[in-house]
């Protein structure tokens, strides 16, 4: 299992950010909420995803880091210059630690990529696989990312709506 921090304290590929984030606990939301806006990256990251390659990370990016409470999941919605979500990363995860300073994650590998009209997909399989077998998670762990991610994709095909919604809710709480 892998330790991520939501700041991004550790990605190389920003040479300069500008980082905040905000605790938040209301009837629609509660979690943290992290805004990383990338002012300097030593290149563009371009990934492939349903077949597209799609620029995720780049000078005037802005990544909205949402780590819900309780949840086994992350999401991080990724926008491009103009302010456009261009893709929504879900981590599957153990456990949330909702601590502001020091908002985490331990990550089980698996994630579901979802594009800004819906379409989605599972990946990085492989990594989930080496995991298990290099003992860095379980097979209960393994079993438990599945079923996680296949519940996130069931959400996304029946009510990405809701996904879109939360993300801006998210947005506008962070920026004010």
């Amino acid at each position: 299992m892998k330790t991520k921090y939501i700041d991004k304290r550790s990605w190389r590929r920003l040479i300069r950010k500008e980082y905040r984030e905000i605790p938040v606990k209301d009837e629609q939301f509660e979690g943290i909420i992290g805004e990383i806006i990338m002012e300097k990256v030593k290149s563009p990251l371009v990934v492939n995803i349903i077949g597209e390659d799609i620029v995720v990370a780049d000078d005037g990016y802005r990544w909205l880091q949402i780590l819900p409470k309780d949840k086994h999941y992350s999401i991080t919605v990724m926008y491009n210059r103009e302010q456009q979500p261009i893709q929504y990363y879900i981590d599957i995860n153990e456990e949330n630690f909702t601590e502001l300073g020091e908002a985490r994650t331990h990550d089980l590998y698996l994630d579901v990529l979802v594009l800004s009209d819906g379409r989605y997909e599972l990946v990085d399989e492989q990594d989930a696989k080496r995991a298990l077998s290099k003992k860095e998670i379980t097979k209960a762990q393994y079993d438990f990312a599945y079923a996680t991610a296949h519940k996130v994709m069931d959400c996304v095909k029946t009510n990405f709506g809701d996904l879109q919604k939360l993300a801006e809710y998210c947005k506008d709480k962070i920026e004010q």
